[in-house]
């Protein structure tokens, strides 16, 4: 029935005498109802029809939809829109008429849901912004109630920027457009995302229009990595590196800013599509090194903190974004090669001297060993020659040792003078890196800083007292410890020292060769003190006994005549006949 039909008036009602309460008029009573009746908009139950909102409360909706009563339904169900009103027209379903209060029973949720698959796709072909509600969180994101469809809203589709808290959103009503719809098992997906991005578009740009490098935006920090900060410029997103937050140095962009922060940045640089923007911070900030003290100098003494460390140095801030170096070989007097780690670490806070201040380049160079006295400006006072120390041994070569009397003061131990009597090929044989070791200064060598040291000369020259012993012609006890080409080492005992024999010298009586290991008698048949060589023979032994068994039995075997010779004619004896018999005779013994 139209709206015309259910509001105009009987044509031939009485109303004066409806009005003086005579109702029985002309016509009965049937009449009447069937009147009214004819009057009441033609709805069936089960059925959607219009109806207008009447009155609106708390609790309910009072709807109008030209039955006999009017219809009530929850108010819960029109949640999904916060402006209704009343007079608005509504879709109802109609559940019942006249329920056993005469109640007209009205349903709005399933009269929309009804009509919902219809308008959900519908919104979809056109590009529609609906709205919804949010009714709850769920896994991955929000449900969401869509022309009384619950439709899903992921979590990634909410905003253009991250979402931390999804409770923010429950309980709201949101524009959304429909992205994505499975009609086999009619799953609707919302996204509220698409209508903020579309927005953005535009902004984005008009401010891309406007970039120019130099220009100060404000922006709101969106995320922090390990190596700068994004920025929102309002659509367009910029970064700023890590050395472009802060003048000083920056270990983490997170002590320096945070999400969502509002800050203002200058653009450096973009490329020609301007889809990468360079942004800074630090440069809207005067450099530090414009602020640097002007009186500062070249051998002024400054505090810093080691911020970074190498092998070659450490990086010391001495003011904030004002940093110098200390070399590794600013660190010690010490000349050995070492890294910077064996003497700071970050985070101390150190003393040091400028050796060198650029303020054009921006660079500075710091020492602190020249903090500490030079220990080789008094070397002679605290070690003179022939003075005794205990130093450290630092490294080995083929000559000799190295070793280190103090921090800054190192010396060489060649390797003739670790040992009076022991022939040493390595160092290492004789000590071990980190060892401590006797020294005795032997000579110093200020200019180029160095001393020569010796281990052996602690002790008295034990050759002075091999002299006496070990004469030419004496026999002694030894054991051979090692077979060389040129002949053997023989290790006297218990002297400790060592002699030498040639292969010749090694033959024994029987005429086999001695061996390693063997313990022999050996004369001495050449002793040098300087050289500190003693040269030995086995062979020597059996073959002056043999010699001195032969001139016995010659003596023996000689003639009675020559025996008691007859008195001789005297003759005058010259001094020249004494002195050739006397050289005569020593030649024979020797040679013999």
């Amino acid at each position: 029935m139209s709206e015309e039909l259910k509001n105009s008036p009987i044509a031939d009602f009485d109303w004066e005498a409806f009005e003086k309460g005579d109702t029985n008029n002309n016509q009965s009573r049937e009449d009447l109802e069937k009147t009214y009746d004819e009057s009441l908009g033609s709805f069936k139950n089960k059925e959607v029809t219009e109806g207008t909102v009447i009155s609106i409360n708390k609790r309910e909706v009072v709807v109008n939809i030209g039955a006999k009563s009017d219809g009530i339904i929850p108010f819960n169900e029109f949640r999904y829109n916060p402006d209704l009103k009343v007079g608005d027209t509504v879709e109802v379903f109609v559940e019942n008429q006249e329920d056993k209060k005469g109640q007209l029973i009205l349903s709005h949720k399933k009269a929309r849901t009804a009509k919902s698959w219809d308008r959900v796709n519908e919104a979809l072909e056109n590009d529609e912004i609906i709205k919804g509600f949010v009714k709850c969180r769920t896994k991955g994101g929000m449900i969401v109630d869509v022309f009384g469809i619950e439709a899903f809203l992921p979590g990634s589709q909410i905003d253009v920027k991250p979402i931390r808290d999804y409770d923010l959103f429950v309980g709201k009503n949101m524009e959304f457009k429909v992205v994505k719809i499975n009609q086999e098992f009619k799953n609707v997906v919302v996204s509220h995302k698409a209508l903020i991005e579309a927005e953005l578009e535009q902004q984005k740009k008009e401010i891309i229009a406007k970039l120019e490098k130099g220009q100060v935006l404000e922006g709101t920090v969106k995320n922090i990595t390990n190596y700068g900060v994004f920025i929102d410029l309002g659509g367009v997103d910029g970064l700023i590196h890590i050395t472009d937050l802060s003048w000083g140095r920056v270990n983490n962009p997170a002590d320096i800013v945070e999400v969502d922060q509002k800050i203002n940045v200058v653009i450096l640089d973009f490329d020609d599509e301007k889809k990468r923007i360079a942004l800074g911070l630090k440069q809207l900030q005067p450099h530090p090194w414009d602020k640097l003290d002007a009186d500062l100098k070249v051998g002024d003494k400054v505090s810093g903190k080691v911020v970074v460390m190498y092998d070659y140095g450490a990086f010391v801030e001495v003011a904030p974004g004002v940093e110098g170096l200390i070399h590794v070989s600013e660190m010690s007097w010490s000349q050995h090669l070492r890294s910077a780690q064996d003497f700071m670490k970050v985070g101390d806070m150190v003393d040091a001297q400028i050796l060198a201040l650029d303020r054009e380049e921006r660079k500075m160079s710091l020492g602190v060993k020249q903090l500490k006295e030079d220990p080789w400006e008094a070397i002679e006072a605290k070690y003179p020659v022939g003075s005794q120390h205990t130093a450290k041994v630092r490294n080995f070569t083929n000559f000799g040792v190295f070793v280190e009397l103090e921090e800054g003061v190192d010396g060489l131990i060649h390797i003739s003078d670790l040992s009076w009597t022991k022939k040493v090929k390595h160092p290492g044989e004789f000590t071990q890196l980190g060892a401590d070791i006797e020294v005795v200064v032997l000579e110093i060598d200020k200019e180029n800083r160095r001393l020569s040291l010796g281990h052996k000369q602690l002790e008295q020259n034990p050759w002075d007292v091999f002299e006496t012993i070990f004469t030419v012609g004496s026999i002694h006890e030894g054991v051979i410890t090692d077979m060389l080409d040129k002949g053997a080492v023989i290790n006297l005992q218990p002297h400790g020292v060592e002699g030498f024999a040639t292969p010749k010298h090694l033959v024994k009586e029987d005429g086999t060769s001695a061996q390693k290991d063997e313990k022999l008698q050996f004369k001495v048949i050449e002793f040098n003190k300087e050289a500190k060589r003693i040269i030995l023979s086995h062979s020597r032994i059996f073959e002056d006994e043999q010699k001195k068994e032969a001139r016995k039995e010659r003596r023996a075997n000689r003639p009675a005549a020559e025996e008691a010779p007859a008195a001789p004619a005297v003759e005058k004896t010259t001094l020249g006949d004494i002195s050739s018999l006397a050289a005569l005779k020593e030649k024979l013994e020797k040679g013999e």
